[in-house]
């Protein structure tokens, strides 16, 4: 046998031999996983769909979703407490919109027994008022269902002397109030369309209804539209901008009188 074949008996001899070592390296097993922590959850009733402001809740709008139970808030809606919750909440309407995804709860809801969706959001004790208003006293068409507003009355007092002009006077007879809602009509103006509203509804205590009646009588009535950072306030009782005691010039069928302020 000469040289050559005994060199390339060689080399071919080496590469079987890696190719053994490799293959043997290949056929090891891998190391098994680390199993993954499981986390508890719960099933959490929640909105399958956007729920819009006074929309009736139906079987179709929510679902169960698990929820990790470690950050399930007991103000949620679980199966195991509740198994028949979207019977029992189907019918009901919202007062606060849900957004999809958003844990379904109770005190957002209400149930309307029959009656309007007006009166079923209304809170207890409180009363829906309408009055007039126009671009130039409604805030130029700003204002909008749940923003808060001042209002102001507008009016004219005689002069001290009784000769000269008439003076004007403007105070805020009703100070954070809540717009209920707010009808709004498309108005086209310079070829672009806006929308004016033409009555609000307000929601008042019933001594703030008295208020607003008889102020509607005395003058005009505008809205100042408040800061949304005001809201901080929004479920604080509202107080009325005049104190105990003070009293109010009312006209009443062309005669001027004095209606003392009562809370």
């Amino acid at each position: 046998m000469n040289t050559a074949r005994i060199a390339v008996l060689a080399i071919a001899i080496g590469a079987g031999g890696i190719a053994a070592y490799l293959a043997s390296g290949s056929s090891e097993q891998p190391a098994p996983a680390q199993p993954v922590a499981q986390i508890q959850t719960v099933d959490i009733l929640v909105a399958k769909a956007d729920i819009g402001l006074g929309q009736s809740v139906k079987p179709d709008d929510v679902q169960w979703q698990a929820w990790p139970a470690a950050t399930a808030s007991s103000n949620f809606i679980s199966r195991a407490s509740k198994a028949d919750a979207i019977k029992d909440i189907t019918g009901s309407i919202a007062r606060s919109p849900f957004i999809a995804g958003e844990p379904i709860r109770e005190q957002k809801l209400v149930k309307a027994d029959g009656s309007g969706f007006m009166a079923a959001i209304l809170p207890q004790g409180y009363r829906a008022v309408s009055t007039e208003i126009s671009p130039e006293t409604g805030a130029g068409g700003f204002i909008l269902p749940n923003d808060r507003v001042d209002v102001l009355l507008t009016k004219r007092d005689k002069s001290p002397d009784g000769k000269s002009a008439d003076v004007p006077v403007a105070e805020v007879i009703l100070s954070n109030i809540r717009v209920l809602a707010i009808d709004q009509a498309p108005k086209e103006k310079e070829g672009s369309s806006a929308l004016v509203g033409r009555t609000v509804l307000l929601e008042l205590k019933p001594e703030q209804t008295e208020i607003l009646a008889r102020s509607r009588l005395s003058g005009t009535l505008s809205l100042a539209l408040r800061s949304i950072t005001d809201l901080k306030t929004e479920d604080k009782p509202m107080e009325l901008s005049g104190k105990q005691g003070e009293s109010l010039n009312v006209i009443r069928y062309g005669v001027a009188s004095q209606q003392t302020m009562q809370k």
